[in-house]
């Protein structure tokens, strides 16, 4: 079948049967699917639902009046050592945020001209305001990464302009403490979890999903991005409750998910500081990995990164799950984002011995591309971990363009 769909609308029935069937193809193309698009299935899905609209100058409010401290900015230190950036270079950053790591490039290199991209209008109208103090600087830039060479084009910057490039994966502290943008589980707020905003309307929000895809499609996400063990038990309890009353609510979401399990096992899961997670954590990351086409974007900015760098151009990788180091590191390696990952040691033995003998060629062109400037990946040190621990998964990777 076809992934795109005519522009007329999708009732939830017909939208649940041909995410249900692009789902089972993929899996048929490719055994761990974990790169589907969630934007080519409907271009009309939310006629479906009734959806209670996020406004965007709400959200600058909220997300602005959180705190002084929006975001804080991940292994600062070494971002800015690994980028080796001198007066006069160009830099990209892909993921402004609240800009720390900008700002700190800003006042460590003088000079440096800097495009900062965001597909967030909260982090975008941050921008507006960092490039009216350093006007000749820093130019703001509105799009998601799949977008990025079409928005430096238009503005005169085209392959092998640049001399750094940080990418800095995942989701802000700003999205996480706005209870409107529905991102957070321990706050209530819309079930909504799109990064664009309300910047496509016609974009299929958390509520959509939950609402409207059957068990079995709503399994295959939590098992495919969340990597989740419990995906058929937490789908199942979805689909009952929903049958009941729409699910709209983040707390309400956790609430029907926590419902599956045992009192005992709520907060039985640890995260990497041994502290109890609650265990609709992984739910919570798989449908906004999936709302918002994580991972194709991901993967979308590196392949943009590698054209507009300049040889010897050093791209910057913060990941901070392993789907997407996965896909940094794959990328790095020059290894099809397709293959299913190989857990097994001698099954692994078994492909790459298979590979030698037919991708022998390929294989050494791939590896001609990236050259690694650290010998391992880096982590944050133990002491930022306590002062950030929403940073305490995150993967530093860097490579030098050859």
């Amino acid at each position: 079948m076809s992934w795109a769909v005519t522009s007329q609308q999708v009732s939830a029935r017909s939208f649940s049967r041909l995410w249900k069937a692009a789902l089972v193809e993929s899996r048929a193309r490719q055994p761990q699917c974990w790169c589907l698009r969630v934007s080519q299935l409907s271009a009309n899905p939310h006629a479906f639902t009734s959806r209670r609209p996020v406004h965007q100058d709400s959200m600058k409010e909220s997300s602005i009046s959180a705190g002084k401290e929006l975001h804080t900015p991940v292994m600062l230190k070494e971002v800015l050592h690994c980028l080796g950036l001198k007066p006069g270079q160009v830099f990209l950053d892909m993921t402004f945020g609240a800009g720390g790591h900008t700002k700190a490039i800003l006042s460590a290199v003088p000079d440096v001209r800097v495009y900062a991209l965001d597909r967030d209008p909260v982090a975008f109208h941050m921008m507006r305001q960092l490039s009216e103090e350093h006007k000749s600087q820093v130019t703001p830039l509105l799009g998601r990464f799949s977008e990025l060479r079409d928005l430096l084009s238009q503005r005169g910057v085209g392959p092998g302009s640049l001399d750094a490039v940080l990418l800095d994966a995942g989701c802000s502290s700003m999205q996480f403490d706005c209870p409107e943008r529905g991102f957070s589980l321990s706050k209530d707020g819309p079930l909504d979890m799109r990064m664009d905003g309300n910047r496509y309307p016609d974009m299929p929000n958390a509520a959509d999903v939950v609402n409207a895809l059957d068990q079995q499609a709503l399994a295959s996400i939590l098992s495919t991005y969340g990597e989740e063990r419990h995906a058929k038990k937490i789908a199942s309890a979805i689909v009952e409750a929903r049958s009941i009353y729409p699910i709209t609510r983040t707390q309400q979401l956790a609430s029907i998910v926590a419902g599956a399990f045992s009192a005992s096992a709520l907060y039985a899961r640890k995260d990497l500081l041994q502290r109890p997670a609650h265990v609709a954590t992984k739910t919570f990351q798989a449908l906004r990995i999936f709302v918002n086409d994580e991972l194709n974007e991901l993967y979308a900015g590196l392949q943009a990164a590698e054209t507009l760098l300049k040889p010897g151009g050093r791209l910057c990788v913060l990941t901070f799950h392993s789907l997407e180091d996965r896909v940094a590191k794959r990328f790095f390696q020059g290894v099809d984002q397709a293959v299913r990952p190989c857990h097994n040691i001698r099954e692994k033995i078994r492909q790459r011995r298979a590979q030698e003998l037919e991708e022998k060629e390929d294989e050494a062109v791939a590896a001609t591309r990236w050259a690694y400037l650290q010998n391992r990946v880096m982590t944050p040190l133990m002491e930022e971990v306590q002062d950030n621990p929403r940073g305490r998964s995150a993967k530093l990777r860097v490579a030098c363009k050859l």
